[in-house]
């Protein structure tokens, strides 16, 4: 039989009501996922904060190689004069790059910059290897920290120096480039909505929000739970341009020299943000199974009795033996503390077991999204206890999960025909994301944000005709924009 409980078991995080933001810092320090450093700007990612960028990391390399990437390793210094050679490129980055200028006690001949980004540095290394079609395409990753000199910083979402993947590849044509840029936007979709529980927006974001030096560049957008959006993940598409800028040129088929053309794409530790922000809830971090470093904790009680921890022990192996991430903690805190020490830390299935259970052959298992928990009995050598966990980890709760943050989403998008709507929309129902008509003209775009506070976050794939005329000017709208206020 299944019960829901409503009991909050920890008092010490601020209400996500009474201060999202406070609510969010007091997530990243007590459930011991951050520490903060004398270094301004900077964290220390602590080991369970890290564990779970582990398994995003083990997650979406595995989907990279499956479709032929190859992880490299690139400098983590750029000289100034390499920077320089893509000019909208060095001035998209400029107000964000740290400069080293000494080696030693000795002053640099040459500035060199501290990765913000490696375009730059794969365009060199492509114009020493690539020099036939046979050389193509080139399929690179690597798994690295960038630095940019943020203003203002908070844990995962914004720092100075931050973790994350930078895909890189090179092909003979623009078709195969385009359809790359495309194939690893929806890598990113499939990995959020999958293993992150996580609904997003795919779609291409304005000529004035691209990233410096792309053609065109790709996002996906999330919604965090207090209406505000996070991008979770972009890929762009280059064209021709750096290699025409790097002089990497290839000999073709018909023995032509051509141009290869590029992409890039990238997702970093802000999808730890992402997570917190779209599951997370007075009692701590919700964390999906796919991510989390603990999946199934076990607490015995009244451990001091015969048989308790016997019992207990034979629910962790059967588990362990299937591959579950699962913990037994069988310290001498009460079952009391423990309950919300997990709650806080999100493991998605806590299970419990006591003399009266092992009475009735049973156990209790307990779902941390909504805290229901279902009664399962331990006979027939655990198999019903292993077949219901591993079916909440892989199916119920991930489901359920989702639903619970697409359901936000839904209750949070606003269709509007005017700036006035958009207002209003806000103003009652607060932020959110605002489905509107756009005309393409970059000064309706500054206006929109001027006046409503919502700046343009895509052009979604999908798209709907809300009407005929754009919310700014009144003229023939191009396309439906998703816009929103961001982090």
């Amino acid at each position: 039989m299944a019960k829901k409980s409503n009991n909050k078991m920890v008092e010490a995080i601020t209400s996500m009501d009474e201060d999202f933001a406070k609510w969010y810092t007091d997530i990243c320090k007590k459930a011991e996922l951050v520490e903060y450093t004398s270094v301004k700007g900077c964290m220390v990612i602590r080991p369970y904060g890290y564990a779970i960028w582990e398994n995003i990391q083990k997650d979406l390399d595995a989907r990279f190689k499956a479709l032929g990437h190859e992880n490299v390793c690139m400098p983590m210094f750029i000289p100034e004069s390499l920077l320089n050679k893509e000019k909208d490129h060095v001035e998209g980055f400029a107000p964000e790059v740290a400069w080293v200028t000494h080696g030693g006690s000795e002053k640099l001949e040459e500035r060199l910059c501290v990765r913000p980004t490696s375009e730059t540095l794969f365009c060199e290394h492509y114009a020493n290897i690539v020099h036939s079609y046979r050389d193509l395409p080139k399929l690179y990753n690597q798994w690295v920290s960038v630095v940019r000199w943020e203003k203002t910083t908070r844990p995962f979402l914004r720092s100075r120096e931050f973790l994350w993947q930078e895909g890189h590849t090179i092909h003979a044509t623009a078709e195969e480039a385009i359809a790359e840029t495309e194939q690893m936007l929806n890598v990113y979709a499939d990995f959020c909505e999958q293993s992150l529980a996580m609904p997003v927006v795919k779609g291409k974001k304005t000529e004035s929000d691209k990233f410096a030096g792309a053609e065109s560049t790709y996002a996906i957008e999330a919604l965090m739970h207090d209406g505000k959006a996070l991008q979770a993940g972009t890929s762009h598409y280059f064209g021709d341009g750096f290699a025409k800028a790097f002089d990497i040129q290839f000999t073709n088929k018909d023995n032509q020299k051509q141009y290869p053309h590029q992409t890039s794409w990238g997702v970093t530790t802000r999808l730890i943000g992402a997570v917190i922000m779209t599951h997370g809830d007075d009692s701590g971090l919700v964390l999906p199974p796919a991510v989390a470093p603990v999946q199934v904790v076990i607490v015995p009680i009244a451990q001091f009795k015969e048989g308790v921890l016997d019992e207990a022990k034979k629910l962790y192996e059967k588990l362990k033996a299937c591959g579950v991430r699962v913990k037994l903690d069988d310290s001498d805190n009460s079952p009391g503390w423990k309950f919300a020490e997990y709650e806080m830390k999100g493991v998605p299935v806590r299970v419990e077991i006591g003399p009266k259970d092992i009475e009735n052959c049973q156990c209790v298992v307990a779902a941390r999204y909504n805290g229901e928990k279902t009664t399962v009995s331990l006979e027939n050598e655990l198999e019903t206890f292993k077949d219901t966990v591993i079916e909440m980890l892989e199916k119920t709760i991930p489901a359920g999960m989702y639903e619970k943050a697409l359901a936000n989403r839904t209750k949070r998008t606003y269709r509007c025909h005017s700036m006035e709507e958009i207002t209003e929309a806000l103003e009652k129902n607060g932020d959110g994301f605002v489905e509107a008509m756009w005309c393409g003209d970059e000064a309706c775009e500054d206006k929109i944000k001027e006046v409503t506070g919502v700046g343009s976050r895509c052009i979604p794939f999908h798209q709907e005709n809300l009407g005929d005329k754009c919310v700014c000017c009144g003229k023939e709208a191009k396309c439906m924009v998703l816009w929103g206020k961001a982090y």
